[in-house]
């Protein structure tokens, strides 16, 4: 580990990122304050649209579909158009989709406009990891991230209760402002963001390979590697949604208590994160990334133990460890490990490899606790027991230390510049 100096630190980060960072920064902080329609959306179909619980279930599942498919093209257009193009058009389909949920009269119609909304919307998040990562000195990629994660933590945790406020005027307010809440950050890639030049689009092709796209991302051993950690990780951790309420109601403890278990996770992510990140970001990515599983999975293999309340507080504190230390590397890695021309497609895989197993997780958490109770915590810390392995054979050793010239705003930024 290299000590870190102030050219990594928090504020210089952030004070010294280029214009279009800081932009994009703020235009995810935005989208995230409307982000409605998958908290919402169960609730709308069943009191507005009279919809049965099981339609408007598996309409949020279609939603979550959509959006594993919609990372996937959002890789693919991150890379074919630039991220800035990518995000517009991510932007301005979602508020187009999300509009439209209001009004389209049948329950049909509206599974296919909330699969499209839930890809569409989603295109949007390679096209800016990559151009985060374009846009940084590698020293301080791992840094960005993590206040990328802040800003979008902030954001989502204010837009429930944005939504309440606006759900009790009017449903249709809820989706006007999610559409309006796109549209800012619609705006603000248009003013801020830098576009990408026929020049760069032909070298861009050019140095595709043949067997380019995600061919070329599946060949690529170790990263793939690294894919089944990103779903092991999200399968994983998603179940202090899924199964920890079912545990805790189980125990004889009301939701109050889960309430104040999560709260208790949001709050040390919030504002412990980019401490922590100052601290870890200049070790290995493998190491922070083994050390993150170990936590992850230790925590969740704590909840097996007897002992009440306090065991919950304790599992939460480990695991909640976990994501401060492992989160900003894990989602910074795949910027590290992408050929130039393959950026987008990297990070998308990645994405798509997470909002998969966040999909897939709960289905597979619950049917373990039904089957075998407090035992599936036990399966999570196996499962986080195989990510450390797989992370230590997927992802690469650090490179050698940047030199001044590579880790200047400047040089790191040059190949997304305007023309």
């Amino acid at each position: 580990m290299t000590t870190n100096d102030e050219s990594t630190g928090i504020w210089a980060t952030i004070k010294e990122a280029p214009v279009p960072v800081k932009a994009l920064l703020v235009g995810v902080f935005v989208n995230k304050l409307g982000w409605f329609l998958q908290v919402f959306l169960v609730l709308f179909l069943t009191t507005s649209k009279g919809f049965t619980p099981v339609q408007a279930g598996t309409a949020l599942g279609v939603y979550g579909g959509g959006s594993v498919i919609g990372l996937i093209i959002g890789g693919s257009l991150s890379d074919k158009v630039g991220p800035r193009a990518a995000v517009m058009i991510s932007m301005f389909g979602m508020a187009g989709f999300v509009l439209a949920i209001a009004y389209v009269p049948s329950y049909t119609a509206v599974v296919v406009v909330v699969a499209l909304a839930g890809a569409v919307g989603q295109f949007y998040r390679p096209a800016s990891a990559a151009l985060l990562t374009e846009l940084t000195p590698k020293n301080r990629q791992v840094m960005i991230f993590a206040v990328y994660r802040l800003a979008m933590n902030l954001g989502t945790t204010a837009a429930p209760l944005i939504g309440a406020a606006l759900v009790a005027v009017s449903w249709n307010l809820l989706f006007i402002g999610e559409a309006l809440a796109a549209l800012a950050y619609a705006a603000v890639a248009i003013v801020a963001l830098p576009k990408r030049s026929a020049k760069v689009v032909e070298d861009t092709v050019a140095d595709q390979p043949s067997a380019g796209g995600y061919v070329a991302v599946l060949r690529d051993y170790k990263y793939v590697l690294f894919l089944l950690c990103m779903f092991i990780n999200a399968a994983i951790y998603v179940q202090y949604l899924a199964v920890l309420p079912l545990h805790m109601k189980a125990d004889g403890l009301s939701t109050w208590w889960f309430s104040a278990v999560v709260a208790l996770n949001g709050f040390i992510v919030i504002t412990c994160e980019l401490l922590v990140t100052k601290v870890v970001q200049n070790c290995p990515a493998r190491i922070v990334a083994m050390t993150g599983f170990m936590l992850l999975g230790g925590g969740l293999a704590f909840y097996a133990l007897p002992g009440g309340l306090a065991i919950f507080v304790i599992g939460t504190l480990l695991w909640t460890l976990a994501e401060i230390i492992g989160g900003p590397t894990m989602f910074a890695y795949p910027g590290m490990a992408a050929p130039k021309p393959l950026l987008g497609r990297y990070v998308g895989s990645a994405h798509a490899m997470f909002g998969l197993g966040s999909a897939l997780g709960p289905f597979l958490g619950v049917w373990v606790w039904n089957q075998s109770s407090a035992q599936v915590w036990v399966w999570c810390g196996l499962a986080g027991a195989i990510g450390v392995v797989l992370a230590y054979f997927g992802m690469r050793p650090a490179e050698e230390p940047a030199t001044a010239e590579a880790t200047t705003p400047t040089t790191a930024a040059e190949p997304a510049q305007s023309s």
